[in-house]
C-alpha cells in the first residue's frame, strides 16, 4: 500500500470516500467493495481520507478519535488497498462545492471506473454532495457508484459515534464487536515511579493519546505487544489513588510472564475489558490482594 499526502494523478482507480475512524465493520464493507471491485476489473483501488475530521475545521470541534492516524493506515492496509490519500482539509477544500469537489478533486486526479460510499456520505460546501449526488452524475463523469446500506449488529447501526458512546461508557465487548477488531493504540514504554516493583507487580508506563476518546479510569484487561510477541496484562488507567497523589493520569500495564526492561520501546495495546473502577484501598496490602484477583480473572 502506498499512501499519499497530498493529491497526485492515478487514472482509473476504484476510489472509496470517507474519514474511517476506526475502520469499523461498516467502513470494511465500503472498503473491501472498492478493492474487489478493482480487482474483478483489472484495476488499482485507492482511497480518500483526511488528516483531521472536516468538523475540526467548519465547527472547531475537538475530536477524540477511536483511532490513532497510524492505526487507522494499518487496519486499512489490511483490507488490500493499493493508494490511501491522507489530505488536510483545509479551507479550500471545505469552499469547494459539491460539483467542483467531484470533477476537480475526484475526477481530474483519478478518472475513477469506480466511486464507494457509505450511505450517509456528504462533501463539498454546506453538505450538498450526498449519494443522490454521485448516483446522479454516474453518466456524465463515467463512473460506477455503490452506496453501502447500514451495517447493523444486533439491531444497532454501526458508525464511530456510536462506537464511541460505547468506549466512553467502558463497553469495550460492544465497541470491539462493532469494530470487528480490538480498539487498540501503540505507546511509547516511559520511566514512572516504579511503585508496581515495590508491591510484587511490575509495571510499563505508557502514555494515552491524547488525540483519542477517552475510555473511563478503571481497571482493564489488554494484550500489549511487544517486539511482535504478545503477552496478556492488566492495566490500570487513571489517577492510581492508594499509591499516588497527582492530577495527572496514567496508564499502567502489568504484563504476565514478562520481565525485560523496555523503556523506550514503542509497544502495542489492545483493549479487551473493562474490570472494575479504579478504587482507593485502605492499604496497599488490600491493594495487592486485589491486583491479584484481577490477575487471575484475566489469566483463566
Amino acid at each position: 500500500m502506498e499512501v499519499y499526502y497530498e493529491l497526485n494523478k492515478q487514472t482509473d482507480m476504484s476510489l472509496c470516500l470517507g474519514f474511517f475512524d476506526g475502520v469499523h465493520l461498516g467502513h470494511q464493507v465500503v472498503i473491501k467493495n472498492a478493492v474487489n471491485y478493482a480487482r474483478q476489473n483489472g484495476g488499482k483501488s485507492a482511497l480518500i481520507t483526511f488528516i483531521e475530521h472536516p468538523l475540526c475545521l467548519l465547527h472547531g470541534f475537538e475530536i477524540g478519535y477511536i483511532s490513532t492516524l497510524e492505526e487507522k493506515l494499518s487496519l486499512i492496509e489490511g483490507l488490500g488497498i493499493d493508494f490511501v490519500y491522507v489530505l488536510e482539509f483545509n479551507r479550500e477544500l471545505a469552499d469547494k462545492t459539491a460539483y467542483n469537489y467531484l470533477k476537480e478533486v475526484l475526477i481530474d486526479n483519478f478518472k475513477p471506473k469506480s466511486i464507494t460510499t457509505g450511505f450517509n456520505h456528504f462533501f463539498g460546501m454546506h453538505r450538498q454532495g450526498n449519494t443522490k449526488f454521485l448516483y446522479e452524475h454516474q453518466d456524465e463523469f463515467g463512473y460506477k457508484y455503490f452506496e453501502i446500506p447500514p451495517i447493523t449488529y444486533k439491531d444497532t447501526v454501526i458508525s464511530s459515534s456510536v462506537i464511541k458512546e460505547f468506549l466512553s461508557k467502558g463497553d469495550i465487548y460492544t465497541a470491539n464487536k462493532l469494530l470487528g477488531h480490538r480498539f487498540a493504540f501503540e505507546s511509547v514504554v516511559q520511566s514512572g515511579q516504579k511503585i508496581g516493583r515495590t508491591i510484587s507487580f511490575p509495571t510499563i508506563n505508557l502514555e494515552y493519546p491524547m488525540s483519542m476518546v477517552k475510555i473511563p479510569y478503571g481497571v482493564y484487561s489488554v494484550e500489549v505487544e511487544v517486539e511482535s510477541k504478545r503477552y496478556k496484562a492488566l492495566a490500570n488507567w487513571g489517577l492510581k489513588p492508594t499509591v499516588n497523589n497527582t492530577l495527572n493520569p496514567t496508564f499502567e500495564a502489568h504484563l504476565l510472564d514478562f520481565s525485560k526492561n523496555i523503556y523506550g520501546e514503542a509497544v502495542r495495546v489492545e483493549v479487551i475489558e473493562f474490570l472494575r473502577n479504579e478504587i482507593k484501598f485502605l492499604s496497599v496490602k488490600e491493594l495487592q490482594k486485589q491486583i491479584a484477583k484481577d490477575i487471575a480473572s484475566i489469566n483463566q
